[in-house]
Protein backbone atom coordinates (compact mmCIF):
# COMPACT_ATOMS: atom_id res chain seq x y z
CA UNK A 1 0.00 0.00 0.00
CA UNK A 2 1.15 3.79 -1.07
CA UNK A 3 2.49 5.67 2.05
CA UNK A 4 0.42 8.65 1.39
CA UNK A 5 2.32 12.19 1.04
CA UNK A 6 1.04 13.64 4.88
CA UNK A 7 3.02 10.23 6.20
CA UNK A 8 5.95 11.12 4.01
CA UNK A 9 5.77 14.70 5.16
CA UNK A 10 5.54 14.04 8.74
CA UNK A 11 8.69 11.54 8.76
CA UNK A 12 10.65 13.62 6.87
CA UNK A 13 10.25 16.24 9.14
CA UNK A 14 10.54 14.48 12.23
CA UNK A 15 14.08 13.01 10.84
CA UNK A 16 15.06 16.24 10.38
CA UNK A 17 13.70 17.71 13.64
CA UNK A 18 15.76 14.58 15.11
CA UNK A 19 19.28 15.43 12.84
CA UNK A 20 18.95 18.61 13.81
CA UNK A 21 18.46 17.95 17.39
CA UNK A 22 21.43 15.99 17.09
CA UNK A 23 23.80 18.40 15.34
CA UNK A 24 22.73 21.02 18.10
CA UNK A 25 23.89 18.20 21.12
CA UNK A 26 26.83 17.74 19.05
CA UNK A 27 28.34 21.07 19.00
CA UNK A 28 27.67 21.81 22.78
CA UNK A 29 30.86 22.74 24.92
CA UNK A 30 33.56 20.28 24.14
CA UNK A 31 35.41 21.14 27.49
CA UNK A 32 35.75 18.25 29.96
CA UNK A 33 33.54 17.81 32.55
CA UNK A 34 30.55 19.51 30.55
CA UNK A 35 27.28 18.06 30.82
CA UNK A 36 25.38 18.42 27.66
CA UNK A 37 20.97 17.95 27.71
CA UNK A 38 19.28 17.94 24.90
CA UNK A 39 15.08 17.69 24.70
CA UNK A 40 13.39 17.91 21.45
CA UNK A 41 9.78 17.24 20.66
CA UNK A 42 8.76 16.34 17.35
CA UNK A 43 5.03 15.55 15.55
CA UNK A 44 4.41 12.04 16.34
CA UNK A 45 6.96 11.23 18.34
CA UNK A 46 7.75 11.31 21.87
CA UNK A 47 10.01 13.30 23.59
CA UNK A 48 13.83 12.36 23.74
CA UNK A 49 16.53 13.12 26.42
CA UNK A 50 19.60 13.07 26.02
CA UNK A 51 22.86 13.41 28.06
CA UNK A 52 25.93 12.85 27.85
CA UNK A 53 28.66 13.79 30.58
CA UNK A 54 32.69 13.81 30.09
CA UNK A 55 35.34 13.60 32.29
CA UNK A 56 38.97 13.97 32.14
CA UNK A 57 40.53 10.74 31.31
CA UNK A 58 37.12 8.91 30.79
CA UNK A 59 37.24 6.34 27.79
CA UNK A 60 34.83 7.89 24.95
CA UNK A 61 31.85 6.15 23.97
CA UNK A 62 31.69 2.89 22.71
CA UNK A 63 29.07 0.79 20.44
CA UNK A 64 27.80 -1.87 23.31
CA UNK A 65 26.43 -5.04 22.31
CA UNK A 66 23.50 -4.23 23.75
CA UNK A 67 23.60 -0.85 21.83
CA UNK A 68 23.75 -2.79 18.40
CA UNK A 69 20.90 -4.81 18.99
CA UNK A 70 19.15 -1.73 19.75
CA UNK A 71 20.36 -0.09 16.25
CA UNK A 72 18.89 -3.51 14.43
CA UNK A 73 15.80 -3.66 16.19
CA UNK A 74 15.46 0.00 15.32
CA UNK A 75 16.24 -0.51 11.50
CA UNK A 76 14.13 -4.02 11.08
CA UNK A 77 10.54 -2.42 11.53
CA UNK A 78 11.51 0.12 8.96
CA UNK A 79 12.69 -1.49 6.05
CA UNK A 80 9.20 -1.89 4.86
CA UNK A 81 8.53 1.66 5.24
CA UNK A 82 11.63 2.54 3.22
CA UNK A 83 10.82 -0.07 -0.03
CA UNK A 84 7.57 2.18 -0.39
CA UNK A 85 9.59 5.51 0.32
CA UNK A 86 12.27 4.44 -2.11
CA UNK A 87 15.67 4.58 -1.73
CA UNK A 88 16.07 8.55 -1.99
CA UNK A 89 13.23 9.57 1.36
CA UNK A 90 14.61 6.25 2.60
CA UNK A 91 18.03 7.44 2.96
CA UNK A 92 16.14 10.53 5.09
CA UNK A 93 14.75 8.48 7.38
CA UNK A 94 17.24 5.89 7.79
CA UNK A 95 19.79 9.34 8.86
CA UNK A 96 16.75 10.03 11.37
CA UNK A 97 16.77 6.26 12.74
CA UNK A 98 20.52 6.92 13.50
CA UNK A 99 20.26 9.80 14.91
CA UNK A 100 17.47 8.69 16.81
CA UNK A 101 19.30 5.39 18.22
CA UNK A 102 22.99 7.76 18.90
CA UNK A 103 20.85 9.94 21.35
CA UNK A 104 19.56 7.64 23.05
CA UNK A 105 22.69 5.79 23.75
CA UNK A 106 24.57 8.16 25.54
CA UNK A 107 25.35 10.46 23.10
CA UNK A 108 27.05 8.52 20.27
CA UNK A 109 26.33 10.90 18.18
CA UNK A 110 30.18 12.24 17.97
CA UNK A 111 31.33 8.14 17.78
CA UNK A 112 29.22 8.44 14.36
CA UNK A 113 30.31 11.79 13.41
CA UNK A 114 33.98 10.43 13.84
CA UNK A 115 33.69 7.53 12.15
CA UNK A 116 30.27 6.70 10.32
CA UNK A 117 31.83 2.90 9.32
CA UNK A 118 30.70 2.23 13.63
CA UNK A 119 27.09 1.68 12.05
CA UNK A 120 28.62 -1.04 9.24
CA UNK A 121 30.61 -2.38 11.97
CA UNK A 122 27.87 -2.92 14.84
CA UNK A 123 24.90 -4.15 12.32
CA UNK A 124 27.70 -6.73 10.60
CA UNK A 125 28.22 -8.06 13.95
CA UNK A 126 24.74 -7.87 15.01
CA UNK A 127 22.48 -8.57 12.37
CA UNK A 128 24.26 -8.98 8.98
CA UNK A 129 20.30 -9.96 7.35
CA UNK A 130 18.82 -6.77 8.41
CA UNK A 131 21.70 -4.83 7.50
CA UNK A 132 21.84 -6.78 4.26
CA UNK A 133 18.02 -5.28 3.81
CA UNK A 134 18.72 -2.37 4.41
CA UNK A 135 21.74 -1.88 1.81
CA UNK A 136 19.29 -2.93 -0.81
CA UNK A 137 16.13 -0.63 0.22
CA UNK A 138 18.70 2.36 0.55
CA UNK A 139 20.64 1.51 -2.54
CA UNK A 140 24.69 1.89 -0.90
CA UNK A 141 26.95 -0.68 -0.81
CA UNK A 142 27.91 0.31 3.33
CA UNK A 143 25.75 1.93 5.36
CA UNK A 144 27.89 4.56 6.04
CA UNK A 145 27.09 5.48 2.26
CA UNK A 146 23.52 6.66 3.54
CA UNK A 147 24.76 8.46 5.98
CA UNK A 148 24.35 12.56 5.67
CA UNK A 149 26.25 15.23 7.38
CA UNK A 150 27.97 12.98 9.35
CA UNK A 151 31.68 13.72 8.44
CA UNK A 152 31.54 11.76 5.09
Amino acid sequence: MPMSCNKIVRTTVAAGFIAAGAMLAACGDDEPGVEDTTTMTTPDLATTTATATTAPGEDEDVVTPAAAQQLCDMIEPELDNWRDQGATLAKVTFNGTVQNWAIRNEGLNDEVIADTTIIDEATTNTCPDVRQQALEVLEVENLSDALVGFGN
